[in-house]
């Protein structure tokens, strides 16, 4: 069997380190998880970055916000990711840069029980921080705009992805001076991707769920359906989750999240289909039935609609005729300006 772990279902494994290093898996206080949180990041009094890697699960993933800019390269696995209201997919060499207060998740489709060791390479660095460097350093005027662009959270791909894997990498393997020359060169090679390596991934509008209620009905509502993804989701239990009513429930999990309830169900989902169609030889009906759909019908239906092509057309595309993840699991698409 095949389920998607978050922040909350570990393995037990290992400790956290609070400025740095290697953070590995932790048991949760609750099956549901934490609400969304504002993490915090606190501050190491040698270093001005914060540099680490970690496992998945663990007790820093989850669906969560802070204040920070953060770089993100995923090494391993396969699953879905959620940035403010859009919704992908990644594979291993996935490289991200999430804006100050941008919810976000990566979620692994793993075997039951399974850890990823070292999954995850992140940087993050506070504004301000950013900011006064820019004052004594007049050559990062040039990452101004990335710094803005971030704020909608930014997935690059080609050479500007694989280049900065191997920076990443370097950052997490280095220190001090050399770690901060790694950060610098990274943002010059984000600051100057080409146009057609980058996609703004979500809508300027949100990403900000600042009261709690919303807080608590995104999280709840997304622990729910992505622990039951493959099977039966209802907007009743998801509101009872998150003790609300259902209209009140509806209104929050859309300010937090940017879509209906429904809508998010349907999408992952459809995400989840796409990746058995491109990485098992199951049939279209066993995929279907694994994506949590019972009937052909509205399975086909609900891809059409999504990808643009049915289940079967869609596995008869070659490689670079597919689309990718990006184009058929946002929701509300930003514009590319």
């Amino acid at each position: 069997m095949m389920v998607s772990y978050r922040s909350g279902e570990t393995s037990g494994r290992g400790t956290a380190h609070p400025h740095g290093g290697r953070i590995t898996a932790q048991p949760s206080a609750s099956a549901l998880g934490p609400p969304i949180r504002r993490e915090v990041i606190p501050p190491h009094p040698q270093a001005s970055v914060r540099v680490l890697t970690h496992d998945f699960p663990s007790e820093i993933c989850g669906w969560g916000y802070h204040p920070e800019y953060e770089i993100h390269l995923i090494t391993k696995t396969r699953g879905s990711f959620i940035a403010g209201d859009h919704i992908g997919t990644f594979a291993p060499g996935h490289v991200s840069m999430m804006g100050p207060n941008l919810p976000h998740d990566w979620v692994s489709d793993l075997a039951e029980g399974q850890v990823a060791v070292d999954r995850d390479a992140v940087i993050q660095f506070s504004d301000e921080w950013i900011r006064r460097a820019s004052e004594n350093l007049p050559e990062l005027a040039e990452v101004s705009e990335l710094l803005q662009r971030s704020t909608r959270g930014l997935v690059f791909s080609g050479a500007t992805a694989w280049r900065a894997a191997e920076t990443i990498l370097a950052c997490v393997h280095s220190h001090g001076v050399e770690q901060l020359g790694h950060l610098f060169k990274l943002l010059a090679l984000f600051a100057h991707a080409p146009v057609d390596e980058y996609e703004l991934v979500a809508s300027e509008w949100v990403g900000r769920p600042t009261d709690a209620a919303s807080r608590d009905a995104g999280e709840a509502g997304l622990s729910y359906i992505l622990d039951n993804l493959t099977g039966d989701i209802r907007l009743s239990t998801a509101a009872r989750l998150a003790y609300m009513s259902e209209p009140t429930f509806s209104k929050y999990f859309k300010t937090a999240t940017g879509m209906t309830f429904s809508n998010m169900v349907k999408k992952l989902r459809i995400a989840y289909a796409r990746r058995l169609l491109d990485t098992s030889d199951d049939s279209i009906a066993q995929i279907a039935e694994r994506s949590g759909y019972h009937n052909m019908a509205n399975f086909n239906r609900q891809f059409l609609a999504e990808v643009g092509s049915t289940p079967s057309a869609y596995r008869r595309l070659e490689s670079d005729q597919k689309p990718p993840p990006e184009l058929f699991s946002l929701g509300l698409r930003a514009p590319s300006s």
